[in-house]
């Protein structure tokens, strides 16, 4: 199946820029030592690859799923094969003592890149996967970048996400409190940074549960009215080491607009998804009927979809990669935009959001609304939108 058909494309984003500072970007690799942590999943092993395929000297991977870790060494074996460097994976959580235990024997990287995150708005809707979210995006974050500071490490990559451009939902908020961190780390050591948007079939995402759905012969659902930016994984990889090799202190690197990269909705991808299988959408009243027609459908040729208009917290109207008050350098690269940063960051508001995250947690108990509260006052008209609905009450 042509992933860029899907999303409405017909060529790579990036193919003139890799193409263009290919040599300087193997040289580099090659003589370099890479951490790669949260490295299994769809934008953390595209990057491995990326990484891989270059040749480097060394090369760890840790993440927290198993079973991911397993498919990426399989994958790697039977499409790259083996390098001359030390190629060795780690299924380890970065918040625990015993990943700090791996860093004290180790820690001897060129580079080392973040790619961990609670990702999903879904993972805000209850006050402890919320909190789970903090711990993950923002203090395993600062936590890694200290360690790093400690060993010398010539520079820290972390990603991030265009939705922590002007936040509407916490994720996307939890991101950019993340990049104040970044920031204020920034003083100590040289950290580059990326948003860019859906990464196509990823884990979790609505499209990879379009390949769910087929192979568990269940009907299709997406919303009709929300319309969004799609990279490929490949694009994704590449786009992150880009940033990590060439993004100057500070740098977030995002995916220019044109028109190569144009806004589709879901429901659009799901009719191209299902007309790429042979099969002719059927477009269902609710969600009953796509479940009782699914029995009968596919032997005519057609699969029942449910497309619907979304009113889920935290959905953004649109997407968008930086503010109107950042600097950007439009020039340097053909189809990536640079956003430069100064150290711009609130000290006392940083440790204030420590230290309230800090005594919510000793005392073992705290509300959604204690959370919200604190977002709102590390980021000056953040626009949480709240509607008590969630994609978890969805097909």
């Amino acid at each position: 199946m042509n992933m860029l058909s899907l999303i409405g494309r017909d060529s790579e984003l990036f193919e003139d820029d890799i193409a263009k500072h290919g040599k300087e970007l193997e040289e580099i690799v090659s003589n370099s030592k890479f951490l790669v942590v949260g490295g299994a999943g769809s934008i953390g092993s595209a990057l491995v690859k990326e990484i891989f395929k270059r040749n480097p000297k060394k090369l760890h991977v840790v993440d927290i799923s198993e079973n991911n870790m397993v498919e990426l060494v399989r994958d790697i074996r039977s499409s790259l094969g083996y390098i001359d460097g030390e190629f060795k994976t780690f299924a380890l959580d970065i918040g625990s003592d015993i990943y700090d235990a791996f860093i004290k024997a180790d820690g001897e990287y060129d580079y080392v890149l973040n790619l961990s995150a609670l990702k999903h708005v879904r993972s805000e809707k209850d006050p402890y996967t919320l909190m789970r979210m903090i711990d993950v995006n923002i203090f395993n974050t600062d936590k890694t970048i200290s360690q790093s500071i400690k060993k010398g490490v010539k520079k820290y990559f972390c990603v991030s996400t265009d939705k922590a451009a002007n936040p509407v939902n916490m994720m996307g908020a939890s991101k950019r409190i993340m990049e104040y961190f970044l920031m204020r780390r920034s003083l100590e050591m040289p950290i580059s940074t990326a948003r860019f948007a859906n990464v196509a079939f990823s884990d979790g995402s609505l499209l990879h549960g379009f390949n769910r759905r087929i192979e568990k012969r269940q009907p299709i659902s997406a919303p009709k009215d929300i319309r969004r930016y799609f990279v490929t994984p490949k694009e994704s990889g590449e786009l992150c080491l880009m940033s990590t090799i060439f993004g100057e202190n500070r740098d977030i690197f995002f995916p220019k607009l044109s028109d190569k990269l144009h806004l589709i909705t879901f429901a659009d991808i799901a009719v191209k998804y299902l007309n790429n299988l042979g099969y002719e959408p059927y477009e269902c009243e609710s969600e009953d009927e796509a479940r009782e027609l699914i029995k009968t459908l596919p032997e005519q040729g057609k699969w029942p979809v449910y497309f619907f208009n979304s009113d889920t917290t935290g959905e953004k109207d649109f997407e968008e990669f930086y503010t109107g008050d950042e600097e950007i350098d439009w020039d340097r690269f053909e189809n990536l935009g640079v956003i430069k940063n100064d150290a711009l960051f609130d000290n006392e508001k940083l440790e204030h959001f420590t230290d309230t995250i800090t005594k919510l947690r000793e005392q073992g108990e705290w509300e959604k609304v204690d959370l919200v509260k604190l977002f709102n006052y590390m980021i000056p008209n953040f626009n949480h939108k709240e509607t008590g609905k969630y994609l978890d009450q969805r097909m």
